[in-house]
This record gives C-alpha cells, sequence and structure tokens, in this order.
C-alpha cells in the first residue's frame, strides 16, 4: 500500500497557528488562576487548567485540518470527569470556546484532550504534544514551552517549539533548517533562520528541578570542559532553544534513577530544531534519540543537546565521570 507524501509546509503552517492560539490561551488564563485551577497527577507532577485547554486546543486543530490525526500528548481528561472535577472542567472549557469562538460541549472538550492518547506503536504517523512542558515554571512566571512535533516512521519531521518567557516561536521542517518568529498570533510563518552560536562561550544550562538532572554530576562535566561561568537554569523545551539561540553552548539532562525513560513529547520539538539549527542531540552515550519505541525514549539514557562544536568533548566528559 502506497503512503501519502505528507505535504509537511502545510501542516507546519497548522501547527504554527495551533500553537499560537494555545500561547494566547496561557497568557490569558495564567494571569487569572487560582490555586484551584492546579491539581497533582499520581507521580505528584502539577497540570493546570492551561494544560488541559491547550492540549484539547492543537488535538482540536489538528482533528480539524491535519492529514495526521494520530496525536501522542501528555495529559488526558481523567482530572476533569466526574461530579467534583465541575468546577475545574467549567473553566477548561470556557477558555478552549472562548480561544476558538465556538460553543463546544464539555464532552467535546474533554474529547479533544483525550484524542491525545494514541498509541505510537500502531500508528507510524502522529504528532506528539506537551501542551505546557515546564508547568511548574509556567505556574512560577517563570519558562515554559508548548511542544509539538511531527513524527513518521521514528523520525521527527517537523517541530514547533513556542517560548512565551520570549516571546518567540521556533520551528523546523527536517533538512530545510531552523527559524525564529515573534509568538504573536497573526505574525508571519517564515520567520529569520536561526543557527547555533560557534564554541566561543561555554555556557550550559539544565533544569531548574534537581529531581529533572544530575546537578552535582553537570557541575563534574562543566569542569572538564572548561566551563566557569554559572548553568543557565531554566524549565522545558526553552533550554532546547537556548542552544538553537546561541544563548548557551550546552543543555546536560543526565539520570538521576537507572531506570528512568524520558518521554518523547518531553525532547522531540526541542531535538528536532536543535539540529536543524546545526547543533547535536544525543544521549549520553553519543547514540541518536531513538522515537521509534513508543511514548518513550526507551533505548537511550539521559540526553545531550549541544552547538555540535563541542559535542564530542561533551560526550567524553560525561563518560569520563560516570
Amino acid at each position: 500500500m502506497t503512503r501519502t507524501r505528507l505535504k509537511l509546509r502545510a501542516e507546519l503552517e497548522l501547527a504554527i497557528r495551533s500553537v499560537r492560539q494555545a500561547a494566547v490561551a496561557c497568557d490569558t488564563i495564567q494571569a487569572t488562576m487560582v490555586d484551584s485551577e492546579t491539581v497533582h497527577k499520581r507521580d505528584r507532577s502539577p497540570v493546570t487548567v492551561a494544560d488541559f485547554a491547550c492540549q484539547a486546543l492543537v488535538c482540536a486543530a489538528i482533528s480539524d485540518a491535519s492529514a495526521v490525526k494520530a496525536v501522542v500528548g501528555e495529559e488526558n481528561s481523567d482530572a476533569l470527569r466526574g461530579e467534583e472535577a465541575t468546577a475545574l472542567r467549567d473553566r477548561v472549557v470556557g477558555h478552549v470556546n472562548t480561544s476558538t469562538q465556538q460553543n463546544a460541549s464539555a464532552e467535546q472538550v474533554l474529547d479533544w484532550i483525550d484524542s491525545g492518547n494514541h498509541d505510537p506503536k500502531t500508528d507510524a504517523r502522529y504528532w506528539t504534544l506537551d501542551p505546557i512542558d515546564g508547568t511548574k515554571g509556567f505556574l512560577r512566571g517563570g519558562h515554559y514551552a508548548i511542544a509539538l512535533a511531527l513524527i513518521d516512521e521514528g523520525e521527527v519531521q517537523l517541530a514547533v517549539l513556542g517560548c512565551p518567557g520570549w516571546d518567540r516561536l521556533l520551528c523546523a521542517i527536517r533538512g530545510k533548517g531552523a527559524r525564529q518568529m515573534p509568538l504573536g498570533v497573526g505574525e508571519d510563518t517564515k520567520g529569520n533562520r536561526v543557527r547555533v552560536a560557534e564554541a566561543t562561550n561555554l555556557r550550559f544550562c539544565e533544569s531548574v528541578e534537581p529531581g529533572h538532572s544530575n546537578q552535582g554530576w553537570s557541575a563534574q562535566i562543566a569542569e572538564r570542559v572548561g566551563i566557569s561561568a554559572p548553568p543557565l537554569r531554566m524549565d522545558s523545551q526553552a533550554k532546547y532553544a537556548a542552544v538553537a539561540r546561541g544563548d548557551a553552548a550546552i543543555y546536560l539532562r543526565l539520570p538521576v534513577k537507572s531506570d528512568y525513560q524520558e518521554k518523547i513529547w518531553d525532547h522531540a520539538a526541542g531535538m528536532h530544531i536543535v539540529n536543524e539549527a546545526g547543533g547535536r542531540v544525543t544521549d549520553i552515550n553519543g547514540a541518536d534519540l531513538d522515537f521509534s519505541r513508543g511514548r518513550t525514549l526507551a533505548a537511550n539514557e539521559g540526553v545531550v543537546a549541544t552547538n555540535g562544536a563541542v559535542h564530542s568533548k561533551v560526550i567524553a566528559a560525561i563518560q569520563s565521570t560516570k
């Protein structure tokens, strides 16, 4: 059976529109949020009205206009179902309808959220979405990202990364380079080419949360590589954007647990943009990130993103300090 060739430029423009729409909703929600609009998952990580609304908005746009309907998203609607969740659910539905200027029912909005529950092992083509990557950053008014990528046969074909903290949107189509543009709705969809900086400023970035990366190990690696500047710490895939933009030369996500598997939605968009900007992304052993194993990067250990010029030196430093 012949597979339909994807019109990647059209899919990218759809992705840009949906991420911009979600960013506007995030901004509105962030300005009016109260504590009751945040709940916690089983792993104690927070999820907010904005996470749910953004997933609904992006999934609705994909369902309406993309040639690829399958979505592997981070969230599901479990916390919004039942009488006890009425107030939270109503807030999500209200924000979605305000953003889309529609009058979708609660059930329709929940269905949009749950359309992100696709099993990637059943379909070679799908979108992967983190509606708010860095929810803790969102809650504290720091960096967060809206991350969307299209995967085909285990290869990322395009990616969009909305970074409200910089009011910037970065995007890339496979083999066409990375571009940067304003995040605002109605702005252009072409932007300007973005490339990683040369290895003259060896600043590295890592997660704010110590539970996300082994910061003590990072310090050892920094010393081996000859980095004296303090780390740039921020939440979310904005760290990938920092490398692609030249704000940092290295992003380290070093394992804190031997059995932890990174989620595909936490890395697909950022990895693709750094690679297309001329950088390099692998795991800590120098292996390419493998998106063919399902919802996690089961074949990989940790993540290293660099401007490319220092990548082998960083990998060598990691191996010598294991």
